[in-house]
């Protein structure tokens, strides 16, 4: 069994080193342009090239949870594509949302304002019942962060393409149930996948939907949010403020006006790191369970794009 790992922008040997200690039956090696033909393949972001040359890949295993990577990609129609199943990430994605969530519905940015000038005044608090959050998208890592959000006892709602049933949460789904799932959040949070539907979903007409004085956590694609959308309803007060992990061009560009503006708070894509040691350990159990003929999960559908 050959294995081949195309992640052109990750440091490619700790991977080598824990794949060949996960499956020490195996021939592990970098891709290069030329490479022998290979069983499996670890990638992230690979070149068009790569598939090219490696028409014979019985199964592609993605890094990561999103897949836009490699939606405009051709990839040979007998290779299976398989995505991460939460290797560590959805917990902490739960504890990023959370953060951000609590951070705002406590109001402490504006108590660490108060320490800082000497002030010493309680604020009023806010009623969990009034504060409904929003969970759009409901695989995996949105289901976690549901749950998470539910232990902290606000409302919980969740959107998603198709139908779902989460105990405690009140799902809606498609696109005809899209504008009442809205207009019932104070908070959302945009889980979703990034596809050919979804991108720019974060724009004048939905996000105006959110109650009055709504916030918005972005920890899926940059390119969900039209930028100066929010910017303007941030700007007009509908929005009370937004913390965002990810961008249309990331590093975030210097001259970007969301490094400037005092109600939006950034993070460099941390949300929820890929996990390396519970990420081989995942991808090894899914390859031996592919050579011994079991059905695998988390199978990429490139049509729908997750």
């Amino acid at each position: 069994m050959r294995i081949s790992f195309c992640c052109p922008s990750m440091e490619s040997q700790p991977w080598l080193e824990g794949l060949r200690a996960a499956l020490p039956q195996a021939e592990v090696a970098p891709w290069a342009s030329g490479a022998a033909p290979a069983d499996y393949a670890l990638v992230w972001a690979p070149p068009q090239q790569f598939f090219d040359e490696q028409p014979q890949l019985k199964a592609a295993f993605n890094i990561g949870a999103g897949v836009d990577a490699l939606l405009p990609l051709r990839v040979p129609s007998k290779t299976v594509l398989a995505r991460l199943e939460d290797a560590g990430m959805a917990v902490q994605m739960a504890e990023y949302v959370c953060h951000a969530l609590i951070r705002h519905f406590r109001e402490f940015d504006a108590y660490a304002e108060q320490m800082s000038l000497g002030q010493w005044q309680a604020r009023a608090p806010h009623m969990r019942a009034d504060w409904p959050v929003g969970i759009m998208g409901l695989g995996v890592l949105g289901k976690r962060v549901a749950k998470a959000v539910a232990a902290f006892e606000f409302p919980v709602l969740g959107w998603s393409r198709s139908q779902h049933a989460i105990e405690g949460v009140r799902c809606y789904a498609g696109q005809a149930q899209l504008d009442d799932f809205l207009s019932a959040c104070k908070v959302l949070v945009c889980l979703l996948p990034l596809t050919p539907d979804t991108r720019d979903i974060l724009n004048q007409r939905n996000l105006s939907r959110l109650q009055p004085g709504g916030y918005v956590i972005n920890v899926a694609r940059g390119a969900h949010v039209v930028d100066d959308d929010l910017l303007a309803l941030l700007d007009s007060g509908h929005l009370a403020g937004a913390t965002l992990d990810v961008f249309h061009t990331e590093p975030l560009p210097d001259a970007h006006p969301f490094w400037r503006h005092p109600k939006i708070t950034l993070t460099p894509h941390i949300s929820a790191r890929t996990l390396r040691q519970e990420t081989i350990a995942q991808i090894a159990a899914k390859i031996l369970a592919f050579e011994h003929g079991q059905a695998l999960s988390g199978i990429v559908d490139l049509q729908r794009g997750y």
